[in-house]
């Protein structure tokens, strides 16, 4: 079965997150638990934590197919060893925040070098990062999220993702989520050579470290490393990439979220990949 959503809107509080999934026809969802813009946030509430909960119940959203997202501003692979602790103490409350809420992963863009370290220093920080999270926490498993590989960012390739995986010390807590218009920007053709990536991705990594997708259309062309999303069928991607996707049962039962920039269309999107 495939479980579909966009990462919506926690505004006024991550209890209304659910709602706001319900009212697009979604059995899925992804959020912010606390405003990305900011490095600290005020903790969540006894309130906001039970209503969550119980809304996630009532709307029949079970949390492994759940995906919130950790803020932008985090970058666990920082070679200013100031910025890293930053990071490091930003992403473990967002860790201890998904705890609360009931949830079991976080996902998370892996960091970038900055260009001041080499592509290996900063996979290493980053898989240290995830140690010592894990190390604090208990139940939630760390994501990490395939980049565009824009700039600085680290984890475009598929061996960058599994050199941070064999390095993290619970492999048992420590998976991928696949962003589609991510995975195209950096060179991997998943409209031409669909069944080559996904064989390479699981020889490289393995579905089994597979929990979630990003299923986004690309508006700039294969190998751009370029990080713009476009809504289902409008870009480079085409309609009948969509269409193979919805029909692979290798992505059945792990959270599909929808990141595409009109949140107008996603009631609409979300009922076009199902109808495939």
């Amino acid at each position: 079965m495939k479980y579909i959503g966009a990462h919506v809107s926690a505004s006024g509080g991550v209890e209304n997150a659910p709602k706001n999934a319900l009212a697009i026809g979604a059995n899925a969802f992804a959020l912010f638990t606390k405003n990305q813009r900011q490095w600290v946030s005020a903790p969540l509430s006894e309130k906001s934590i039970s209503l969550f909960k119980q809304r996630c119940s009532e709307g029949g959203f079970d949390p492994r197919y759940i995906l919130p997202h950790d803020s932008y501003l985090i970058n666990l692979g920082n070679p200013d060893e100031e910025a890293l602790q930053k990071s490091r103490a930003a992403f473990l409350d967002e860790m201890q925040r998904c705890e609360q809420l009931g949830l079991c992963m976080l996902n998370f863009h892996p960091g970038s070098h900055l260009k001041k370290i080499s592509v290996e220093e900063c996979l290493d920080k980053i898989a240290e990062s995830i140690n010592l999270a894990l190390a604090q926490t208990g139940g939630v498993t760390a994501v990490i999220e395939n980049t565009a590989g824009q700039g600085s960012n680290v984890g475009n390739r598929f061996e960058e993702i599994r050199y941070i995986i064999d390095k993290v010390d619970d492999k048992s807590r420590v998976g991928v989520c696949i962003d589609t218009c991510h995975t195209y920007s950096a060179g991997y053709d998943i409209v031409g050579a669909y069944d080559e990536v996904f064989e390479e991705f699981d020889r490289v990594i393995g579905f089994d470290y597979l929990r979630g997708i990003h299923l986004n259309d690309s508006k700039k062309a294969l190998a751009s490393r370029v990080d713009r999303h476009d809504s289902v069928g409008d870009g480079t991607l085409g309609i009948e990439f969509f269409k193979r996707f919805m029909n692979d049962a290798r992505f059945d039962n792990i959270p599909i979220i929808l990141e595409t920039p009109d949140e107008e269309r996603w009631l609409d999107e979300i009922a076009l990949l199902r109808s495939f």
